[in-house]
C-alpha cells in the first residue's frame, strides 16, 4: 500500500511517477525498498490519469459507504434466527438423549 501512497504523494506534489522517485518517497519514509515492485507499480500507472482515476474512486465510495450499514443490519437480524436453530438443536439433542435412555432403563 506505500508504494501507490508514494505514487499519490508525488502525482499530489506535481512530480513524475518514475522509479528513482517513488524509490526516493519510499526511502524517506523508512520502507525497505523492493525493486521489482516499484518497476511493477511504474509499469501499471504508464498511461493511467492519476486525477482521473481519483475522481471515478471518489464518486464509487459513497456507494461503498452505504452498503455497510445495510450489511450490518442484515448481520444483525440473522443474529435471532441463528439462536432460534440453537434452541431447537438442544432440544432435538435432549430428546434423543431421552430415548437412549428408554433403551437401557
Amino acid at each position: 500500500m506505500e508504494y501507490i501512497y508514494a505514487a499519490l504523494l508525488l502525482h499530489h506534489a506535481g512530480e513524475k511517477v518514475e522509479e528513482s522517485s517513488v524509490k526516493a518517497v519510499l526511502t524517506a519514509a523508512g520502507v525497505k525498498v523492493d525493486d521489482a515492485r516499484v518497476k511493477a507499480l511504474v509499469a501499471a500507472l504508464e498511461g493511467v490519469d492519476i486525477k482521473e482515476a481519483i475522481s471515478k474512486a471518489a464518486v464509487a465510495a459513497p456507494v461503498a459507504v452505504a452498503a455497510a450499514p445495510a450489511a450490518a443490519a442484515a448481520t444483525a437480524a440473522a443474529a435471532p434466527a441463528a439462536e432460534e436453530k440453537k434452541e431447537d438443536k438442544k432440544h432435538e439433542e435432549e430428546s434423543a438423549m431421552a430415548g437412549l435412555g428408554a433403551l437401557f432403563g
